[in-house]
């Protein structure tokens, strides 16, 4: 922790240090790309592998303004591009949308406001994301609003894995935020051709959160629209193989999404158990993910009611013959 913390200051000062030369003017550019290499550097984990959702909250605004006053100078460093998207869709999905879903339909306003806010720094993180693939890729960006996303998805390389990641899982967490956004609905095919290609190309990224993805995406679609039980059910299967059993998402996912929509209230609770019973500090580079994940699934436990009507209360896990 230590360690954490002495990296955490060195981050506040260079941002710091770079806004004030911001705007005095006194730095050039070179020196501006040395600081955004510094703070883009692989294999950081100052954030992701925090065991203290607070601190990383409060952190976190200050380093996302800091990315965006590197990029008024460096608005095509493909490097600085993807580190300031995955940091805002970090931040709208762990501190904002997650803390929406646990405010009471009873604050119905105050929890759509927080939804609208996360689908603002979902999109906000799409368009960082999304140019720079451009970069990467020239005339991607040109395909896909011309719907032509399999095309564009054809220029993508193993190399690009985070890339395709956080863009898709920007793009429909924006969706999720905001479900009525007709325009956001008719473009959700997008951000799952995005997770198809990553899953064709390295789904063991991330240790398999691609499968993650779509554990939610099919398990929480109704059928009509592609959901399916079973392809839920494998993608869990396969993430759990490819974690080793150490990471919550599989199964915070299999829980808020199967379980919910088929009523399955034993397998619920059972699923929920097993997200509280992992290690967070066997896997490091996701101590905060697993942190947040198991605060989570206390909350859901606490609140099962929300859920699942008394009646229907099982143990039996229903086949799905689709």
């Amino acid at each position: 922790m230590r360690r954490n913390n002495k990296i955490s200051t060195g981050i506040v000062l260079a941002g710091v240090l770079v806004l004030s030369l911001l705007f005095s003017g006194c730095i050039k550019k070179i020196a501006l790309k040395k600081v955004a290499g510094a703070l883009t550097a692989d294999g950081g984990t100052v954030f992701s592998g925090d065991d203290d959702p607070q601190l990383v909250a409060d952190a976190l605004p200050f380093a996302l303004k800091t990315y965006e006053s590197l990029l008024q100078s460096l608005p095509d460093d493909p490097k600085l591009l993807f580190a300031t998207g995955r940091a805002f869709c970090m931040y709208a999905y762990a501190f904002v949308h997650v803390p929406a879903d646990t405010i009471s339909d009873t604050r119905i306003t105050e929890k759509i406001e927080h939804l609208l806010r996360a689908k603002k720094l979902y999109l906000r993180s799409k368009k960082y994301l999304l140019k720079a693939i451009e970069l990467q890729h020239p005339g991607f960006n040109k395909l896909i609003n011309a719907d032509k996303t399999d095309s564009a998805l054809m220029r993508i390389s193993l190399q690009d894995s985070a890339l395709l990641y956080w863009a898709g899982a920007a793009w429909m967490g924006a969706f999720t935020a905001d479900k009525f956004d007709m325009t956001l609905a008719v473009d959700m095919p997008k951000p799952v051709a995005f997770m198809n290609r990553l899953l064709a190309l390295n789904e063991a990224y991330d240790n398999g959160s691609v499968h993650d993805f779509f554990i939610s995406y099919y398990g929480g679609m109704p059928q009509s629209m592609g959901g399916s039980e079973k392809k839920a059910r494998e993608h869990f299967k396969r993430s759990v193989e490819l974690s080793k059993g150490e990471s919550t998402a599989p199964y915070l996912a299999l829980a808020t999404s199967v379980c919910i929509s088929k009523q399955y209230v034993q397998e619920f609770k059972d699923l929920l158990a097993q997200v509280c019973a992992v290690d967070a500090d066997k896997n490091v580079p996701n101590r905060l993910a697993a942190t947040i994940n198991q605060k989570k699934a206390r909350w859901l436990l606490d609140h099962i009611d929300n859920y699942f009507l008394p009646e229907e209360e099982t143990g039996n896990i229903q086949e799905n013959n689709e």
